[in-house]
């Protein structure tokens, strides 16, 4: 391979999706994965351009086809990355960023030792749950979920290589470039 391959995982809410759209734009030799779901598309989503939408059946039939890199489950829903398009850009020379959850995160850099991983922080927990809130998309029982997840994934943080706290959107992507750079 001559790209580097890139997880990318942090609390639900801290910002992962905002600040890789930013770095996406700063950097024009990087590939975003798109994972596989079988949630229900947020407002705005697009199949094929946030997410590959799947029902549980076709998830299950590409899991027998061994066709992902990882999956899990999360709050409910399955999601996954699919393998051969994160190699063949890698192939291509591009470096392929995966924005996955933390479990993912650790089957993929279990499965490919070169992968890098670079964990991103919210400033507080207070800021995570405003966050959360501020989506407007779930129910408070959810995001009660979601930040009990929060507190689970962040005794990961020292599993990655790098860790980038999102104070900022554009301070977060600056340091996420920074790192990209500097393993190339």
């Amino acid at each position: 391979m001559s790209g580097n391959i890139y997880v990318i995982a942090g609390p639900s809410g801290v910002g992962k999706g905002t600040v890789l759209k930013k770095v996406l734009k700063l950097d024009k030799n990087l590939a975003l994965s798109i994972s596989a779901t079988t949630r229900k598309p947020r407002e705005g989503e697009v199949d094929g351009v946030n997410y590959y939408f799947v029902t549980r059946e076709r998830f299950d039939e590409i899991i027998a086809e061994d066709g992902f890199l990882e999956y899990a489950e999360y709050v409910g829903n399955r999601y996954g990355t699919p393998l051969q398009p994160v190699l063949q850009k890698a192939e291509e020379g591009y470096d392929v960023i995966l924005e996955i959850e933390v479990q993912g995160c650790m089957q993929v850099m279990e499965k490919l030792p070169n992968a890098k991983g670079i964990f991103i922080l919210p400033p507080s927990m207070k800021e995570l749950e405003s966050r959360l809130r501020g989506r407007e998309s779930e129910t408070d029982e959810v995001i009660k979920k979601r930040l009990e997840t929060a507190k689970v994934e962040l005794g990961y943080v020292n599993k990655f290589d790098y860790f980038v706290v999102n104070d900022t959107v554009q301070n977060a992507a600056n340091r996420i470039i920074r790192i990209i750079e500097s393993n190339r």
